[in-house]
């Protein structure tokens, strides 16, 4: 059995694999909030209902850990996530970009908009959040990460 979106979107499977890197998180005035190591790894079954699951560890400088998982169905010709935390969607914009449009559930009113950029050596990507509430953005996510995997 295959995966369905090596027939759908191709081109998001190149994100297979374990990642690792930077998360920042910066108000709207480009003052740092946050700062992090980041795992991630993502994989794409090739049995099941699931087509792409996501594992994260984020860990601070003063020892903080927080994993996290989480899965994503194909609907509506993209990945879908229905999660404690967050709902919404995910598609292939371009070649090298994949998009997501995801409304928080831990935060009330909050929506955030990513953009995951794929470096031409598939072994670099660099990601933007976008957060907002009521129509303004309040925050801004950036990660850099390198295939480790």
């Amino acid at each position: 059995m295959s995966n369905p979106l090596e027939h759908l979107m191709p081109d998001v499977l190149n994100h297979r694999g374990t990642w690792v890197g930077t998360y920042r998180h910066l108000d709207d005035q480009g003052n740092t909030l946050d700062y992090h190591q980041s795992r991630v790894e993502c994989i794409f079954p090739t049995e099941g209902k699931v087509v792409y699951i996501q594992r994260n560890q984020f860990d601070w400088e003063d020892g903080r850990q927080f994993k996290a998982s989480f899965d994503g169905i194909v609907k509506n010709d993209k990945i879908f996530w229905d999660t404690d935390t967050f709902r919404g969607y995910g598609w292939v914009a371009s070649p090298n970009v994949f998009l997501l449009e995801l409304e928080r559930k831990d935060e009330p009113g909050a929506w955030f908009y990513e953009s995951i950029v794929m470096g031409s050596d598939k072994a670099h990507r660099a990601r933007t959040w976008h957060w907002f509430k009521q129509g303004k953005c309040y925050k801004r996510t950036l990660c850099d990460e390198r295939l480790l995997v």
